[in-house]
């Protein structure tokens, strides 16, 4: 194992400066996942559980999301939210019992609610209450991707190192192109956000300035398919 003196946040700087990889690139038909962007994690101040890394997060997730909606694409918004014995969250939620831990997020408390400041689509935007780590894990994620014939998933969201790191890898492995825009991941501390956003960016996905995917989704033109 190498080891190195370097912080999470310079490794990944040095990863961004010279990379050693191609990228994926964006696709013919892209689709908006943004991940638990919800009340549990973007209430600073209110909720234990949340965190913010990017203070313009929230408006570039409105950006794209308002673009890829414009042009047809498909926008899903996940949050999570369990049932009133928590059971739903299966062991996941065995490792505390608090009034902030997972399992406590109810459905239709306001732990679980979007937070207010997105601009969200309920008449056409896609809303998946997820139960495990992944949007993809026992939802319908896939099969409106399929639908829609996507090629290319663009994630956002938090945490960096939980939820959506562990979409990024399902996307990947169910053969998606999977961008991340930089501004709009974020997580609870900066080393493993960084450490994750390294790991992602080597392995799993394009992390990429937020501008390029408003650059791709402005050019977008809709296909007859």
């Amino acid at each position: 194992m190498e080891t190195s003196d370097k912080t999470a946040r310079q490794l990944y700087q040095d990863l961004k400066d010279r990379p050693t990889r191609a990228r994926f690139g964006f696709g013919r038909k892209a689709a908006i996942v943004n991940v638990d962007l919800q009340k549990s994690y973007t209430a600073v101040g209110e909720f234990v559980t949340a965190y913010e890394t990017d203070p313009q997060q929230l408006e570039h997730v409105n950006e794209i999301s308002g673009l890829a909606r414009g042009k047809g694409l498909p926008v899903a918004w996940t949050y999570v939210a369990y049932m009133d014995s928590g059971e739903d969250c299966g062991v996941w939620g065995t490792r505390t019992d608090t009034p902030d831990s997972l399992q406590n997020i109810k459905v239709g408390s306001r732990r679980s609610e979007f937070d207010d400041r997105l601009a969200i689509d309920r008449d056409r935007d896609i809303i998946i209450n997820k139960r495990m780590a992944s949007a993809f894990c026992e939802t319908n994620l896939q099969s409106l991707l399929t639908f829609h014939r996507i090629d290319t998933v663009i994630v956002t969201g938090g945490s960096t190192s939980g939820c959506v790191r562990a979409t990024v890898i399902d996307s990947l492995s169910r053969s998606y192109r999977t961008i991340v825009p930089e501004e709009c991941v974020a997580d609870k501390h900066e080393s493993p956000h960084f450490a994750n956003l390294y790991d992602i960016a080597l392995k799993y996905a394009d992390v990429v300035p937020v501008s390029e995917v408003v650059e791709y989704l402005d050019a977008y033109q809709p296909l007859n398919d």
